[in-house]
């Protein structure tokens, strides 16, 4: 299951997604992973969830990030939740030309039972239409 929180900068992203990671900690089976392209909020998660800098494995496009959440993948078969602060910031690519990584993504999610939350600085109304039906309200 893919999901996006969307907005704006400044519309409170960021804040929304670390406050869903941390409330679904308590719950959560499996492990959960918090990406981000900087540290600035890695100490307001909960100490169950592992935060990773993307920054610091050279990710720089849409590829690259796929075979990345493979390998998370591959290395813990208990991994049900991932979160991506700043989805765009990770991928360094225009969201219109992703459908065919939304495609694989999703394709990586239910193989993996794998629940995929990304925040993305767009409002709804510019949301590429592959993407509208991923929109968390």
């Amino acid at each position: 299951m893919i999901e996006i929180i969307c907005g704006e900068k400044g519309t409170g992203k960021t804040k929304r997604i670390i406050s869903l990671a941390n409330s679904i900690s308590d719950k959560a089976k499996g492990s959960m992973v918090f990406i981000d392209d900087d540290n600035s909020y890695m100490y307001d998660l909960g100490y169950s969830i592992r935060f990773i800098n993307v920054t610091d494995y050279a990710v720089s496009d849409s590829d690259m990030f796929l075979g990345f959440l493979s390998g998370l993948c591959a290395s813990d078969f208990d991994l049900e939740y991932v979160f991506v602060d700043r989805f765009e910031s990770v991928i360094r690519e225009d969201l219109g030309k992703l459908q065919s990584f939304f495609e694989q993504l999703e394709a990586l999610s239910k193989q993996h039972s794998l629940h995929i939350i990304l925040s993305v600085s767009k409002g709804e109304e510019v949301l590429p239409n592959f993407m509208r039906p991923y929109k968390m309200e």
